[in-house]
């Protein structure tokens, strides 16, 4: 029976009545911590008579450890971001630490993020926006916070990165377009000085180029969905129309799709073939059923949290860069080459080898 008890329950409570130290309650709900199972079984006895829980915000004081993490966001129009969040939390939770979701606005805004980090003792920070990278990188590094760039980085190196090898993706698709017999290309750009975006579209113009094509229809549709919308209503409003179609996300690619077909009448790929990048949800669904380079997103968040947790336990913040190698994921919304395609328990993947 829970004994009644009025107010918060604490520490020395649970120690009188099971017959231990306060140090001995303490161990016995830190995980890892050195406690003989018998003094363990009394202490987590005595817990559930007095309805005790541990103060994780008492404890951090004590530890100068929150163990929060804070995650900047924003974008979650974009199914990448919401499926990466929840593996984050769960990788963090495994490791006995919380995700605290920071929402970034479009603006930039980072005086108000960082205040909001500082305020919340954080151990460390993942970013994961595009509009505050840079600058809140920066803030945070300075102020001695464990910082890791996530599918995204900054040109000076100051901080850890995580990315999927963008540039060659890109030109993995520039590959399977041209070996698809198409001629005219088109580029749905993300927001222009984003890192991302940079590389897909460097690696997807270049190989094109490099391989004779000397024009590339580029407009920018800024990860934006109406911005994609009217970006598309250009495209396909002259003549000649695009017969390849690359998309910087999958978010705007699938807008592209359904601008060629229910305002313009194209058929996908019969007159125009159409391309995105992070392989979401909605990119396996019969109706889109989108050709799109996969991000390995386990991978990536795996990378993040050891990047992470090794700055947190090092005391140090050493910069490092990761990549992680992802995949063309082939269905039907672009033309198949005759060769390159194979399939691989029970997906279809481009792995043409280039030829530069």
């Amino acid at each position: 029976m829970k004994r009644k008890t009025f107010g918060p329950v604490t520490s020395q409570q649970v120690a009188q009545i099971a017959g231990v130290s306060q140090s001995a309650v303490s161990r016995t709900f830190t995980p890892g911590a050195s406690i003989a199972p018998a003094t363990r079984e009394k202490v987590l006895k005595a817990a559930r008579e007095l309805g005790y829980r541990p103060n994780a915000i008492a404890r951090s004081l004590n530890t100068a450890r929150s163990r929060i993490v804070g995650v900047v966001m924003s974008y979650f129009d974009n199914q990448f971001y919401p499926q990466v969040l929840e593996t984050l939390a769960q990788k963090l939770d495994e490791l006995n630490y919380h995700l605290l979701l920071f929402v970034g606005d479009r603006d930039g805004n980072v005086d108000r993020i960082f205040d909001q980090i500082m305020q919340y003792r954080v151990d460390g920070i993942v970013l994961a926006s595009v509009s505050l990278s840079m600058e809140l990188s920066q803030e945070c590094v300075a102020a001695g916070i464990p910082v890791v760039l996530f599918n995204r980085s900054e040109e000076s190196g100051i901080v850890s990165s995580v990315n999927s090898d963008n540039e060659t993706a890109a030109r993995q698709i520039a590959h399977f377009l041209l070996a698809g017999g198409h001629h005219r290309f088109a580029y749905v750009a993300g927001i222009a000085d984003s890192s991302v975006n940079q590389a897909r579209q460097k690696g997807f113009t270049e190989t094109l180029h490099r391989q004779g094509i000397a024009s590339v229809h580029v407009v920018q549709g800024n990860y934006d969905a109406e911005q994609t919308r009217r970006a598309a209503s250009e495209l396909f409003s002259v003549s000649p129309t695009p017969d390849a179609v690359f998309a910087a996300n999958d978010h705007m690619a699938l807008m592209v799709m359904d601008v060629a077909r229910y305002e313009f009448g194209l058929r996908i790929p019969e007159d125009v073939s159409v391309i995105g990048y992070d392989d979401t949800g909605p990119s396996g669904w019969p109706s889109y059923a989108l050709t799109s380079a996969s991000q390995p997103v386990e991978a990536m968040v795996q990378a993040t949290v050891a990047l992470l947790m090794k700055q947190i336990d090092s005391g140090t913040i050493e910069p490092e860069q990761v990549v992680v190698p992802g995949q063309l994921v082939v269905r039907h919304s672009a033309r198949r080459p005759q060769a390159g395609v194979v399939e691989k328990d029970g997906v279809s993947l481009f792995q043409l080898q280039e030829v530069e």
